[in-house]
């Protein structure tokens, strides 16, 4: 009896594409990483290498520099930052694999779907880390709500969205179907993009600097005038711990990050390499969420 096994083909090797695959091979997925550059020549040479409670570990993944168009995959993922995001589903678009799964921050979909039209997915990792000397620093959130997120753009469930739900549970993976996922989307950005106060002109500030009361004022400040900003536009404020962030005092928002940023993978998260290069992406975000909440009004 032929039992069939989706293909899995992820776009990119950095931290959430890294993980995810990992995660993947580690249950014996039929999982492909398209890398490039020094990324792809390591994972050849040494394979996925990763940090398991302190001990580096290997795993083998099969990786491809081209997607060739009839190289079909069930699910193609593409986990890659929002300012990346174009130009990554630009080079997959000829292919005609049938659901493409976008893992990012985003505030829309439609320059998104004039690349790939109603293939496109719409996600959320439910992951973070970093990439140091080539290894993986990376983990999965541990409760439902820090789980994978993804949906239809129209909220029905589809078979598409059944079938992946299926995967990441065979994979003990958490998730949520979320039947709003625009909401979610837009209301997430309203909260990352506070994480602008943590740069500086060429880098991060250091560990000191980010959990002073001058940076946790102006974050704490500009959660509640987005969120402020969502709901003045019709936007539901997804999830509900993110709306009931508006009922905090700024005082107790001070304390929650202050606590974050006692955290080893917190603080890399925030701080470390991976963070560094989302600069442009939280930058671009920032203004776009300006841009389409003003416009809304």
């Amino acid at each position: 009896m032929n039992i069939h096994q989706d293909r899995l083909l992820i776009v990119g090797a950095g931290v959430i594409g890294s993980v995810y695959a990992l995660r993947f091979a580690q249950y014996g997925l039929d999982v492909t990483m398209l890398a490039r550059g020094h990324r792809l020549d390591v994972l050849k040479k040494d394979g996925l290498r990763y940090n398991d409670n302190g001990k580096i570990k290997q795993i083998s993944i099969k990786t491809i520099e081209k997607l060739e168009n009839d190289d079909i995959y069930d699910y193609i993922f593409v986990p890659v930052r929002y300012d990346q995001a174009e130009s990554a589903l630009t080079l997959i678009k000829n292919n005609q694999s049938r659901t493409i799964v976008t893992l990012t921050n985003t505030v829309g979909y439609d320059d998104w779907l004039e690349i790939v039209g109603d293939r496109l997915l719409p996600g959320f990792p439910g992951a973070g880390g970093d990439i140091k000397e080539d290894v993986l620093y990376a983990q999965f959130g541990s409760e439902k709500h820090q789980g994978t997120i993804f949906g239809e753009i129209n909220g029905r469930i589809t078979e598409r969205v059944r079938e992946l739900a299926h995967i990441f549970k065979s994979v003990d993976l958490h998730y949520e179907i979320q039947q709003d996922i625009l909401a979610f989307h837009i209301s997430h950005t309203a909260i990352a993009i506070t994480n602008k106060y943590f740069y500086t002109h060429d880098g991060m500030v250091d560990l000191e600097t980010a959990r002073s009361a001058d940076i946790l004022i102006k974050i704490a400040a500009d959660i509640k005038q987005n969120i402020h900003l969502l709901e003045q536009n019709g936007i539901p404020v997804i999830p509900p711990e993110t709306k009931r962030m508006t009922e905090l005092s700024d005082n107790d928002i001070i304390s929650g990050y202050r606590q974050m940023l006692s955290n080893d993978f917190i603080i890399d998260v925030k701080l470390g390499n991976h963070a560094i290069r989302q600069k442009a992406e939280i930058m671009l975000l920032d203004e776009m969420f300006h841009k389409k909440l003003s416009i809304q009004r």
